[in-house]
């Protein structure tokens, strides 16, 4: 069994990669290495990878069609895990181009390349933004994700879209995961986790938005991983009890589809989040308060009893112990 994750040298790509990798499973690792973020980085992960047995990567833009559909007919792989992207919801702002070529075009190359080869399970990331201006919390995979707020989320639900119409016009087994604020070692350094450390032991001040009235599910990356590895194996079939007078957005009575939250399930508060990182740290942070961000949304809780139910999904990380995992990382991998 090939296993083609793209997006290997981000941040979930690269710790998927490593735990297929440790599981003994042939992983065609796939990133073009865009400067979203500092490409060391990026170059890291990617290093940790190379020379391991059953691990082979590839320098390629999803976006080039012809190089995609070389690679998948070339290695024929049995699963394929899309997790490459463009990030980030204020980013959207500055450089739109980027969210089309990738989102867009290259998710549609995706599903085309899947067409071809055919694999058991096409699996692909979407993101808890899609619920966008959507206030009803938990967010549960039911509810409306007709309102996006950003560039980002409007691309990812329209990911959702394409993948149902190419599950029931080619019956290629798909599911969408919407992740919901992920973090850890080995981080995206847009992300506040990773800012949050950064600029704590810089002595710099945190910017922190809507004056620390915010809400997150914060997800520590292994917990995400033990999800994803489930999924990759639970290929979805249409559901005979689906109800086309009251349809459920979630999965599909004529496409072998489904889309799932993946997270913690549990509300942080953004100041309490703040709070557990000068403990593990022992610093104090140095804090200015700012406004709402454009784009962004004030809270993000997710259900995740449909993924609990489907493969057994528990995360079982607490936040100061994820932190712990993530400051220690920082600290070895920085030199601090």
């Amino acid at each position: 069994m090939t296993i083609l994750v793209t997006g290997t040298a981000g941040f979930i790509g690269y710790h998927l990669a490593k735990r297929l990798l440790d599981e003994g499973r042939s992983v065609v690792g796939l990133d073009s290495f865009t400067p979203y973020y500092d490409v060391r980085l990026k170059e890291a992960r990617w290093a940790q990878l190379e020379g391991r047995k059953g691990f082979t990567g590839r320098r390629i833009n999803i976006a080039d069609k012809d190089a995609l559909f070389a690679l998948c007919d070339e290695i024929q792989p049995t699963r394929i895990v899309h997790l490459a992207a463009q990030p980030g919801v204020r980013y959207g702002l500055e450089n739109p181009q980027s969210y089309v070529d990738s989102n867009l075009i290259g998710f549609v190359n995706m599903l085309e390349a899947a067409r071809v080869v055919r694999p058991e399970h096409f699996v692909y990331a979407s993101t808890s933004s899609v619920y966008g201006a959507n206030t009803a919390m938990p967010f549960a995979e039911h509810h409306s994700a007709s309102h996006p707020l950003s560039l980002y989320a409007a691309t990812k639900r329209s990911n959702e879209l394409l993948a149902h119409s190419y599950a029931h016009l080619f019956d290629l087994p798909v599911t969408g995961l919407r992740f919901f604020t992920v973090y850890g070692p080995w981080g995206r350094p847009d992300m506040a986790p990773f800012k949050f450390c950064a600029r704590i032991f810089a002595g710099d001040p945190i910017d922190v938005y809507n004056s620390g009235h915010m809400k997150r599910d914060f997800t520590f990356v292994g917990d995400i991983v033990e999800g994803v590895r489930r999924v990759i194996d639970h290929v979805p079939v249409a559901d005979e009890g689906w109800d086309s007078d009251s349809p459920t957005p979630d999965g599909s009575g004529v496409a072998p589809y489904r889309v799932f939250n993946i997270g913690r399930g549990a509300p942080v508060d953004l100041m309490d989040f703040i709070a557990c990182i000068e403990k593990v740290t022992g610093r104090k942070a140095n804090l200015n308060m700012a406004p709402m961000q454009p784009g962004d949304v004030e809270g993000t809780w997710c259900d995740v009893s449909a993924l609990k139910r489907a493969v057994g999904y528990q995360p079982t990380t607490s936040l100061e112990e994820g932190l712990t995992q993530t400051v220690a990382w920082f600290r070895e991998y920085y030199k601090i």
